[in-house]
């Protein structure tokens, strides 16, 4: 399995992280001089949600470990944060986000359990799944030829779920691929995908970002993506194809 982040010029990691969301090109994403992600220590609370950890950050939000307390289970919670938070179109991708996610109900897709605001803070309650990122599992070694087969084949059923539900997903890499201990997929972070109208790849709002914007990550976007030209469901295959 091989991995395009060595052959493509990359940004730097913000640590090894549930979504590594530090390399996904993002109209504007924030970052510290040099291209890493601002960092800023968690928070303890989040509404109800104590902060246990934190999983990634970048661009699209910060991600981080917290306890429901009314259910009592460990979630992850996205956050778009502060400084953006105000933005007509960042705030629509983040809310485009969580409306796509919830359209989509399938084991090989992370699950989303609510999108909420507290405190002036928008933010997503999340799935939180146990294992390593396909990212992490890659590292120095390639995976046995079985193994490979087996992670492609579920993300290539789930990004057939979601295109029958005409959603993109646009951002397809090892970083957003989560494989558990027993093996189970799951295709992570929707937050540059897309609504499908017809063929085309179209914005679900209109304060969306426009199509001539590039988003995604070097190294597995299609032509069509770096080109920031109209892209559809054969943009995430083409990503497939890399991983």
């Amino acid at each position: 399995m091989s991995r395009p982040e060595d052959r493509s010029p990359a940004r730097s990691d913000a640590g090894s992280s549930h979504l590594d969301l530090t390399r996904s090109v993002t109209p504007s994403g924030e970052r510290a001089p040099g291209g890493a992600a601002v960092a800023t220590p968690p928070p303890e609370r989040i509404g109800p949600y104590a902060i246990t950890g934190e999983l990634g950050r970048g661009g699209m939000g910060i991600v981080y470990v917290a306890e429901d307390p009314r259910l009592k289970r460990s979630i992850a919670i996205k956050v778009l944060p502060r400084s953006v938070a105000e933005d007509p179109e960042r705030l629509a991708s983040f809310e485009r986000e969580a409306q796509l996610l919830a359209a989509l109900n399938h084991p090989n897709i992370a699950t989303i359990h609510s999108l909420e605001e507290a405190e002036g803070l928008r933010f997503l309650t999340l799935e939180l799944i146990p294992g390593q990122n396909l990212s992490e599992r890659i590292i120095g070694t390639p995976l046995p030829i079985d193994d490979t087969l087996a992670v492609c084949r579920q993300i290539a059923i789930a990004l057939e779920a979601a295109h029958r539900k005409n959603v993109i997903h646009l951002d397809i890499k090892p970083a957003n691929v989560r494989v558990t201990p027993d093996g189970l997929v799951k295709v992570l972070d929707f937050g540059l995908a897309r609504a499908m109208s017809g063929v085309l790849a179209a914005t679900a709002t209109a304060s969306a970002e426009s199509e001539s914007t590039a988003v995604g990550t070097p190294g597995y976007m299609s032509p069509e993506q770096v080109l920031g030209q109209p892209v559809d469901h054969r943009a995430d295959v083409w990503a497939l194809g890399c991983i």
